[in-house]
């Protein structure tokens, strides 16, 4: 690589080693360099990378890869990490075939597990340090946290059950104020408090030095001091969250000081007893643009790295901007609705609702099933809360869903934003399961846009609507083959008619009615006629409309984007079977596994549902 002296030294895990003291500065500034040089031409995940730089040297000069375990909580700071252990090849990452963007162990045993949401990686490494102690080694075992991560209920879970622990397992906060948007609650609060309360540190400090340094009785008085130390740090910390939990706590202290974090490392590698380190970073650092904006360069699309803006702008409006302009239109007529979401404002397109109706607006941070039965309380109030998840992490909440809102028939409306293939964050963000994991739940309206205009009036829908609806949308821009579609009115449970045919019939679900588009083009060039209806309701299912089609055409064909298992295409099987229908059914969608990352054109293609493929199947099907 030109340009990168030291980095050129690393070529495979420990290599770092190597490098004397006083070149790290000048490695984290070639890192940084490689990061925005890379990254700008890929897209990925920025600011969260840029921020840990000097963190991860410390880690990676304190630990021994891949005998040692470090596990990244979600693990889109995770970058550097790879860099260092002889990952280079930035120009495939996030590609199809190429690097992940997330800890991967199938690319690398230096990645001690495989992450991709929040709040994971205690319980993990719990689990890596408990095997350790049952086997009776001795390697270290880290995890990395946000303190955005701090606050989802799975790590709370995990804190409570570490005060067990009588051996080493080692906790870096990695606190800088942010998980994708800015952090909320009594846990950003708590750290605030700690982050900005340098009273006990300066006081320890000077106590210290003057009592070392007094003759006779004063080092005496500071071991005694040293036995009672929690005593002087609560007259300064407070409660002393973490130590009252049974966690030594060290810190605040600087994360981007490679010396002060390996100081604490080892120190702390000392202790038979789980242990904190609060380090304190920047995220974004070393880039103006993502310091002053992480948010946007959290996750960010190919840029500029001299003006920070995208290089590609959309063309179509997006989903999540549809949502957001249609939120405000009807909170203005209604001030019973409610915007809720789990650490996704801007994401999910609320943050123009939370300026105008703040009073009206919850960010309840990394805690989707607290989001979901908080709303469920709301609504058995009257009101109507709106709560906008990205499909992936509505898994999270699925019990929530289905016993606290739809059994008991509370009005609350699920934005899933993200739904189907959302390409390049791969299998831990492919929105490919909520189809299955929602349609089956009794009294629960699911439904799917083909355009933005209709994911407006199914909103608008839902909202007079008395009863649980979830509406589940794409990443990203509508496609402009179906933007200029009109759509009808919404009627309950009732399917669109686009085209009319008399030999096949397609039956899409939202994101994928452009490809019904493209093969009914291709079945017309061959004389074949077909109908083509757009789903709008996955439960519940228009049967009549599919019973009447399958009665007069040869072969009923469903596409959609989701895997095929408790999916749109087998509900409509079932249909069929049981009105004893004998006509040919093609049943088109994803296959029943885990997508890698890739652009969502190529993946729809390599997993089932591309048009050329469903065209030759029903050309078959009609002995074509």
């Amino acid at each position: 690589m030109d340009g990168y002296h030291l980095l050129d030294k690393i070529n495979k895990p420990n290599d770092i080693k190597k490098l004397s003291k006083r070149e790290l500065p000048a490695l984290a500034a070639e890192i940084r360099h490689f990061l925005l040089e890379n990254v700008s031409k890929t897209g990925g995940h920025l600011s969260s990378n840029l921020g840990v730089v000097e963190l991860t040297i410390a880690l990676h000069r304190f630990l021994d890869f891949p005998e040692d375990k470090l596990v990244f909580d979600v693990g889109h700071q995770a970058y550097v990490h790879k860099i260092l252990t002889g990952r280079k090849n930035f120009e495939s990452l996030r590609q199809l075939g190429g690097l992940s963007g997330f800890p991967k162990s199938e690319e690398s045993e230096c990645d001690a597990f495989d992450t991709g949401h929040s709040s994971t990686a205690l319980s993990v490494a719990a689990g890596l340090a408990a095997a350790r102690d049952l086997k009776g080694e001795h390697h270290k075992v880290v995890a990395v946290v946000g303190d955005g991560a701090l606050g989802g209920g799975l790590a709370f879970e995990a804190l409570n059950n570490l005060i067990k622990f009588k051996s080493n397992l080692i906790i870096i906060l990695n606190d800088n104020s942010m998980s994708i948007d800015k952090n909320v609650g009594g846990v950003a609060n708590y750290l605030g408090h700690v982050r900005t309360n340098t009273s006990y540190i300066n006081f320890k400090n000077s106590l210290s030095n003057a009592l070392l340094h007094t003759p006779g009785i004063g080092p005496v008085i500071f071991k005694k001091m040293k036995h009672s130390k929690n005593v002087i740090k609560s007259m300064f910390v407070g409660g002393m969250f973490f130590e009252d939990l049974g966690i030594t706590y060290i810190g605040p202290i600087d994360g981007h000081d490679v010396g002060q974090v390996m100081t604490a490392l080892e120190n702390a590698s000392r202790v038979d007893r789980p242990i904190l380190i609060h380090a304190v970073t920047k995220k974004g650092k070393g880039y103006s643009f993502a310091e002053k904006n992480p948010g946007k360069f959290h996750g960010i699309a190919p840029f500029d790295v001299a003006t920070g803006k995208l290089i590609k702008k959309n063309e179509h409006k997006t989903y999540t901007e549809a949502f957001s302009e249609e939120m405000i239109r009807l909170s203005e007529k209604n001030d019973r609705m409610i915007g809720i979401t789990a650490a996704m404002e801007f994401g999910t397109g609320l943050n123009e609702f939370s300026k105008k109706y703040p009073n009206r607006f919850f960010d309840v941070g990394i805690a989707e099933q607290h989001a979901v039965t908080f709303a469920a309380g709301l609504s058995k109030e009257g009101f109507i809360p709106v709560v906008a998840i990205y499909s992936s992490f509505l898994q999270r909440s699925y019990d929530q869903v289905l016993h606290d809102v739809c059994l008991t028939h509370r009005h609350v409306v699920l934005m899933i934003d993200r739904s189907g293939i959302t390409g390049a964050d791969g299998e831990t963000h492919q929105g490919i399961f909520d189809l299955s994991y929602l349609s089956h739940i009794p009294g629960l309206t699911v439904m799917a846009p083909k355009n933005c205009e209709e994911l407006k009036k199914m909103l608008e829908f839902a909202v007079s609507y008395d009863g649980p609806v979830a509406i589940r949308y794409p990443r990203g821009e509508e496609n402009g083959t179906v933007s200029a579609l009109p759509s009808a009115e919404v009627e309950y449970g009732r399917a669109e008619k686009i085209e009319d045919g008399a030999d096949i019939a397609i039956f899409a679900v939202g994101s994928v009615v452009d490809t019904g588009l493209s093969i009914l083009d291709k079945l017309k060039e061959d004389g074949i006629g077909a109908s083509l209806y757009n789903v709008r309701f996955v439960s519940p299912i228009d049967k009549d409309a599919i019973l009447k089609e399958a009665a007069r055409c040869k072969a009923v064909v469903t596409i959609e984007e989701n895997v095929r298992r408790g999916g749109f295409g087998e509900a409509v099987a079932d249909i069929l079977e049981e009105a004893g229908v004998k006509t040919a059914f093609i049943g088109a969608a994803l296959d029943d596994s885990f997508i890698e990352h890739g652009k969502r054109a190529e993946l729809l293609k390599l997993h089932g549902v591309d048009p050329e493929k469903i065209y030759d199947e029903i050309r078959y099907a009609i002995g074509k």
